[in-house]
């Protein structure tokens, strides 16, 4: 018999052991079937800024995805215009002369290029959550602003040669802006529900509109129409400029971000949680979808039933695991509270939602998804697992630590391991224990109770993430570097491939962790295998074939 039947028959029999039942517990497969999207892929990896340059391309930009995207106006079909990781783009804008600029958020730098075959160079640097940008058509000039990682408006010398001239700070955030032909900078105020122009010489700023919860972006119609999309409310609005007086155009879903208008009318909007492109016509009222996608940026993924769970970076979201049917639990800027989850831990009481982009873990009560509890401060936490007894454990890449906390706002914490390189996904054992992956080729196994020394289930993983385990005691990880899903004896630690050649291990940009949107791995109780797809944005299911 071999080690992994052995295995896999041992696990089998202390889990199954001790119950009564007339269903023989499940055994391991022969093979397992080719891979099937039930949510299917889209483009982007979240959308932000949208531009139409002088070709008449619209342009949009992806912060996550590292890329710079063309979207066709007619088809909808998007391909990348410039790839990662200069094409980090959070807004774009396009020069009187053809010039394009974009705003590398993460990195906190503005690239520019002339066309699309000069080559690329950065004008401006150290600039932390460098955001919305824009050209004044009439001269030339470049200003950009700082927005959450900042809050300041620049000046920004389109050679490259002289410092940014600071024009204003503390505004509220000056996000989504546009120069108008006045010379003037219209924009939202995101954290003051207000639309404002600032005048560049000296920085006096006017408010033209307030009453909204989370302005995005305007952007002028040369109507005299100032168009904001509210991030909050998903609304469309038209506001007058001369009055002030708003008007809701359309009605949309949260998470807008930008929007660009078009020479002959036409508003392109973009929504950061469901990659979407939206066209509406102002003097009709039609809107159309041009490319959107069922999920955002699928990252950690949890299965409870017929239930998956998804970390969606934008959103958390539930899948069904028959139809792919996908509803949202949250939506960013919908859901104040959300904090870009990387990652999701489950109990039967709670979820915890964990981002290392805020250093946050969420833990939300599962029956009223209410926020019972967070913890702020932690360093890069990458997954964590809520326990019965009202605990969480978490692990942080950036100490290499699993801990366990406890007690009145999780004020109490135990170190459980320390040392590791680099945890990435945990899971708890059917044996009791904590499975960790580790970014620098590790499964191991920690006992939470120190009745064993850590042990490494299996070494030479390329790049591990997501880790399940199935019904027959194996486990299932995501080995992102080299494409592929694996089988591995929890005794012997060998392996089979599951499948390969996978959309899966999108790199990450500059500066970021190397698991950076790790990929989600779960297993039915069937044994049914899902997973998530960073490259691609889709969830996958494979069956197992007996």
């Amino acid at each position: 018999m071999n080690r992994i039947l052995s295995g896999a028959l041992l696990a089998a029999t202390l889990a199954f052991g001790a119950c009564t039942t007339t269903a023989p517990p499940l055994t391991r497969p022969a093979a397992w079937a080719p891979p099937e999207a039930i949510v299917a892929p889209s483009s982007f990896a979240g959308v932000h800024g949208l531009a139409i340059d002088g070709k008449g391309r619209l342009l949009a930009g992806s912060v996550v995805g590292n890329t710079l995207w063309e979207v066709d106006r007619q088809s909808g079909a998007a391909r990348v215009l410039v790839n990662a990781p200069e094409g980090q783009a959070d807004d774009i804008a396009v020069g009187p002369k053809g010039e394009l600029a974009w705003t590398n958020y993460l990195v906190g730098a503005l690239r520019m290029r002339d066309s699309d075959t000069a080559p690329m160079r950065v004008v401006a640097k150290d600039l932390p959550g460098l955001n919305s940008l824009d050209f004044d058509r009439r001269n030339g000039k470049l200003y950009a602003s700082q927005v959450f990682l900042g809050d300041a408006l620049w000046e920004i010398d389109p050679a490259g040669q002289k410092p940014p001239r600071l024009i204003k700070k503390d505004m509220g955030g000056f996000n989504g802006f546009e120069v108008g032909p006045d010379g003037m900078l219209y924009g939202p105020l995101w954290f003051k529900g207000q639309v404002v122009k600032i005048d560049p010489a000296n920085g006096a700023m006017t408010v033209i509109a307030d009453g909204f919860k989370i302005p995005a972006a305007a952007n002028l119609d040369g109507k005299g129409n100032l168009w904001v999309v509210d991030a909050r409310s998903g609304e469309l609005v038209r506001v007058d400029l001369a009055s002030g007086r708003k008007t809701v155009a359309r009605q949309l879903k949260p998470s807008l971000d930008n929007l660009a208008i078009a020479p002959e009318g036409t508003i392109y909007v973009s929504n950061m949680a469901d990659n979407s492109v939206e066209a509406f016509n102002p003097a009709t009222g039609e809107l159309r979808l041009l490319t959107g996608g069922k999920l955002a940026v699928p990252a950690g993924l949890k299965i409870d039933g017929n239930d998956l769970w998804v970390a969606d970076i934008f959103g958390f979201r539930q899948v069904d695991a028959t139809t792919g049917a996908v509803r949202d639990v949250f939506r960013m800027q919908r859901d104040p509270e959300l904090e870009y989850p990387f990652a999701v831990g489950l109990s039967a009481t709670h979820f915890a939602l964990t981002s290392w982009f805020t250093g946050t873990v969420q833990l939300v009560d599962r029956k009223t998804l209410k926020t019972t509890g967070m913890l702020h401060g932690l360093k890069a936490p990458v997954d964590a697992i809520p326990m019965a007894d009202g605990s969480v454990i978490y692990a942080e890449i950036a100490t290499g630590s699993v801990t366990r906390a406890s007690g009145p706002k999780f004020e109490d914490r135990q170190v459980l391991a320390s040392g590791l390189g680099g945890p990435v996904q945990m899971i708890l054992g059917r044996d009791g224990a904590l499975y960790v992956t580790e970014a620098a080729g590790k499964l191991t196994r920690i006992p939470l109770d120190a009745s064993a020394p850590l042990r490494p289930v299996a070494e030479g993983l390329a790049m591990p993430e997501g880790v399940a385990q199935t019904p027959w005691g194996s486990f299932i990880v995501a080995e992102t570097a080299a494409r592929r899903l694996v089988e591995i004896d929890p005794v012997g630690g060998s392996r089979r491939t599951v499948a390969d050649n996978l959309p899966i291990g999108l790199e990450p940009g500059p500066g970021m962790p190397p698991p950076y949107v790790p990929t989600g791995v779960a297993v039915g109780s069937d044994g049914t295998i899902y997973m998530t797809a960073d490259r691609n944005n889709a969830l996958y299911r494979i069956r197992p074939q007996r």
